[in-house]
């Protein structure tokens, strides 16, 4: 796994790092049950400060992509790996959304507002249906 992180770029190191992880768990570059290399070592390998490799691992597994075992080291969890498939058939079903989208002419922002407006939709509670009688 090959990691470059860009501190020009603006965003904070451990930021790219958690997004480079996720990115080679998509691409498949890491796989389920692979270890991430030490703290110490992906700090050295990526010249950076330990502790910003150990708060990116912290995120990582708050979020349950990895599982941090004392002692051993960090984990890819079994269940990114069915997540990163299920991401990437869902990529595609929104590529074709918005390709779709596209040919009514719509703007991005109004194409923004619909799927935002959809999405406070889907969190709203649903009213009990009556029964019948």
């Amino acid at each position: 796994m090959v990691l470059r992180l860009n501190p020009a770029s603006g965003i904070p190191l451990y930021l790219q790092l958690i997004e480079q992880v996720k990115h080679a768990i998509e691409t498949g570059a890491i796989r389920a049950g692979e270890q991430l290399p030490s703290v110490r070592q992906m700090a050295e390998d990526l010249v950076i400060n330990p502790n910003t490799v150990a708060r990116a691992y912290r995120d990582l597994e708050q979020e349950g992509i990895i599982e941090l075992k004392h002692g051993l080291g960090a984990f890819i969890r079994d269940s990114m790996i069915a997540r990163s498939r299920l991401m990437q058939k869902a990529q595609t079903v929104l590529e074709s959304a918005f390709d779709r989208l596209e040919t009514f002419d719509l703007s991005e922002d109004e194409i923004r507002r619909l799927v935002e407006n959809e999405l406070a939709l889907r969190r709203t509670p649903k009213p009990a249906r009556k029964k019948d009688a």
